[in-house]
């Protein structure tokens, strides 16, 4: 059974409160019957209409947002915007963050209503790799590449970091590619060699890149970027 605002929110492009709304002014069905409580439950073979609009269910929703610094990837926060606040259009109770960064970080976030689909991406089993742009306090030693390469027992960490492939691109300047998600892992792996982090950028997840996206913009996933998740590791 499901609420009939979030069946609408999901399903009818509406926010949550504009299908609490719907409900309230009396134009939406359900089998015929006009609806007026918006915690009313329903099922997904019931007949839904808003006025003479038949609502289908559309299924799961996949998404690629540009994160700006400053936002955070939480549900809601008292003091600054979160990913979901910059989402308006979809229901930001069903949509749920796949995997998290820094509120200073920028880049790609993936969010998506498919819990499996989130454990693909997060879950350590898959390694998924993930790019990042790298800018750096000091300069980046040549022999950074293979230290990387062997990998970091972390501070608090009893597992060394798996092997991670760093590419100079200027003095101060990489990117690094990497197939776990430990916390503040880039900055960590970076300060354990003695150097800050200044700026950190998300370029891709697995085969999910930003290309043209801009900052604060998200779209929605192709149906091959949504399955790239699900081959086998």
């Amino acid at each position: 059974m499901l609420r009939i605002d979030k069946y609408l929110a999901n399903n009818a492009g509406l926010s949550r409160s504009e299908a609490r709304a719907a409900i309230k002014d009396g134009i939406v069905t359900v089998n015929g019957e006009v609806v007026l409580g918006i915690g009313d439950k329903i099922k997904e073979t019931d007949d839904v209409f808003i006025l003479t609009q038949e609502v289908v269910v559309t299924g799961e929703t996949y998404l690629a947002f540009h994160k700006p610094a400053g936002v955070v990837c939480a549900t809601e926060d008292a003091d600054h915007d979160t990913v979901l606040d910059l989402i308006p259009d979809f229901d930001d109770e069903a949509l749920k963050i796949a995997g998290r960064l820094d509120q200073d970080t920028t880049g790609l976030v993936l969010l998506s209503t498919d819990g499996q689909w989130i454990h693909r991406v997060t879950s350590p089993n898959y390694k998924q790799v993930k790019v990042y742009e790298v800018e750096t306090a000091d300069l980046i030693p040549e022999d950074l590449v293979k230290k990387f390469e062997e990998g970091f027992l972390l501070k608090d960490s009893d597992k060394l970091t798996l092997p991670a492939t760093l590419r100079i691109e200027g003095e101060k300047h990489a990117s690094l590619e990497l197939r776990e998600g430990r916390y503040h892992q880039v900055k960590r792996m970076f300060g354990a060699c003695g150097n800050k982090v200044l700026k950190l950028h998300r370029r891709s997840v697995g085969a999910i890149d930003l290309n043209d996206l801009e900052e604060g913009d998200y779209r929605e996933l192709s149906q091959k970027e949504v399955e790239s998740f699900l081959k086998k590791a």
